[in-house]
């Protein structure tokens, strides 16, 4: 079956040769196949995913690409926010992880994830969390949410114990959602680059 790749997605791929334009020297010395690569934004050749690589290293990060057939296991952050796995976590006594326990514990109207420093630990038993880590959120927005639904979410990352970064994804792109309840309009992330609007659910008329 295809590989239906989104934003923020954690790949596997079948061995170092599939990644392919990720040419820092860190990536050569540290990157290898059984770790994870993840989806990014961008537009390219047909059948090719773009990704990036993560070091250990704030700054040591890598675009590359990767062809469909070379990924062996994908892993979403809705998966990596399962209330169970996140108790068997490794880091399950660190804040970023404590308070996606808290959320997994509650009920929403729709379909969220872990992304960013706290997702990479979680998928891969790396130690890139530390107590100051923020946790990065995505919600999966086919539609637009319930506003109520929306305030009740920020309300309860105002009570986590660490600080907590909330990312809309739409059909079209992603957007933050404390700038979306701040101004009524987003800085929405496409593949296309990133373009200021008021209608994330919906294509403007050039």
């Amino acid at each position: 079956m295809p590989v239906i790749a989104r934003p923020h997605d954690l790949l596997w791929l079948r061995d170092r040769p599939a990644l392919q334009g990720a040419e820092a020297g860190w990536v050569t010395q540290l990157w290898h196949p059984g770790l994870p690569v993840v989806v990014r934004r961008d537009q390219g050749a047909e059948g090719l995913i773009p990704v990036g690589v993560r070091g250990m290293k704030r700054e040591q990060r890598a675009a590359g690409w990767v062809a469909r057939a070379q990924v062996v296991r994908q892993l979403s952050p809705h998966q990596l926010a399962e209330g169970q796995a996140l108790l068997r976590s490794p880091f399950v006594s660190q804040p970023p992880v404590q308070a996606a326990i808290l959320l997994a514990q509650q009920h929403w109207p729709w379909q969220w994830g872990i992304t960013g420093s706290t997702g990479y630990a979680l998928a891969t038993d790396i130690p890139v969390l530390h107590a100051e880590s923020d946790l990065d959120l995505v919600i999966y927005a086919p539609q637009p949410p319930d506003p109520d639904a929306l305030r009740r979410w920020q309300q309860a990352l105002t009570r986590l114990p660490c600080r907590a970064d909330t990312q809309l994804e739409t059909p079209l792109g992603a957007f933050a959602l404390n700038e979306w309840q701040r101004d009524g309009q987003v800085l929405l992330k496409t593949d296309r680059g990133p373009r200021l609007t008021r209608t994330p659910w919906h294509r403007e008329q050039s």
